[in-house]
């Protein structure tokens, strides 16, 4: 066997599935609080997939891990952003002072946000709170060539489990992944056509505002890189290692990394559910722990949430990316937990049930 293929290996290292037992302990719980049974919707269904997930009575959310990577995509050279790829190395520093949007929403939500830089084009000095593991300085032009080699993707892989064990090793009970790259959603676009079959006029979107002229040449540079690549579509690690990003990879590392330390994991948008798509292709069972946190404004979102099967939470018109849609999630979880666990029974509470 290879050495890259043995720095993959861990990606098939079992998972295990939730707790049935304490489903449907939770669904007999649900069923005994004071109100028509289904009456809470969504909240109810939380509180039971999340005391599967945990394994016990009484779920909860009270420490939180936001894992953000950033790195830099070559394909920017075919202008496919409205914005300069040194925005990238720039949010970085702003993640680093919190001044970001998902800074001010961790520390609103009292969670603990973690920064790791991949590889941006403008170098970056040190920075509190952000880990320098730097692969390359960008991807390079998946138009023209893969956007990794195998040994960057293995780095970029690698980088996600560590921070995703490093993090449960601090007794979180949800992990949420964001990302930061300047052209990353030209990547997931590609990667959600390769996954779905969907063609790009249905999967690309405007990402950081293009108008209709540009909207266009994007579907056509995500067409060129299709194309080039198609020999190598039908393998998850094949789409990562030729359409995706360093921060895609990572985040799809840390998905598979959470499931199978049973972490529950809150997907963000468009990226990020590209990402979960790459995992669930590679390791079916990471599904069982992922948690859709909203539903995007990039129309490619949907696509992919259709494809998973997956229903998301909220849907606010979000398209910011940095993990910020999954976190605003949060309280969300939280209330489902509380209602679950502090409600009064029909026996506790001496009202008549419905029998």
């Amino acid at each position: 066997m290879s050495a890259a293929a043995t720095a993959f290996d861990w990606l098939y290292s079992p998972i295990s599935e939730p707790s049935e037992s304490h489903r449907q302990q939770a669904i007999d719980h649900q069923n005994q609080l004071t109100k028509p049974p289904g009456s809470l919707g969504q909240l109810e269904q939380i509180a039971i997939d999340l005391a599967g997930l945990q394994a016990t009575a009484e779920p909860s959310i009270n420490k939180v891990t936001i894992l953000l990577f950033a790195a830099d995509h070559g394909v920017v050279v075919e202008g496919v952003s409205a914005f300069p790829q040194s925005v990238t190395a720039a949010m970085v520093q702003n993640f680093a002072a919190g001044g970001a949007a998902i800074s001010v929403i961790a520390r609103q939500i009292g969670a603990d946000l973690s920064v790791v830089n991949l590889g941006t084009v403008d170098p970056l000095p040190n920075l509190p709170g952000v880990s320098d593991q730097t692969i390359a300085p960008g991807t390079a032009n998946l138009t023209q060539q893969p956007a990794m080699t195998s040994e960057q993707l293995a780095a970029a892989f690698k980088a996600g489990k560590i921070q995703s064990e490093t993090a449960t090793k601090q007794g979180i009970n949800l992990l949420i992944g964001g990302e930061m790259g300047i052209g990353n959603t030209t990547a997931a676009a590609a990667i959600g056509c390769a996954l779905t079959q969907q063609s790009p006029a249905a999967m690309v979107g405007p990402g950081t505002g293009l108008d209709s002229d540009s909207i266009r040449h994007k579907i056509e540079v995500v067409q060129r890189a299709l194309t080039l690549h198609q020999d190598g579509l039908d393998d998850p690690l094949e789409i990562m290692r030729r359409l995706g990003g360093f921060e895609i990879a990572a985040l799809c590392a840390a998905m598979i990394s959470a499931a199978q330390q049973r972490i529950p994991f809150l997907v963000d948008g468009f990226i990020a559910t590209a990402a979960a798509a790459v995992a669930i292709a590679i390791q079916p069972a990471t599904k069982h722990w992922l948690i859709f946190g909203h539903t995007s404004a990039e129309p490619g979102h949907q696509l992919l949430l259709d494809h998973l099967q997956a229903t998301a939470l909220l849907n606010l018109g979000m398209r910011l990316g940095e993990g910020s849609g999954a976190a605003v999630a949060v309280p969300l979880l939280r209330l489902a937990c509380a209602l679950h666990n502090e409600m009064a029974t029909f026996e506790t509470a001496l009202v008549a049930d419905a029998n």
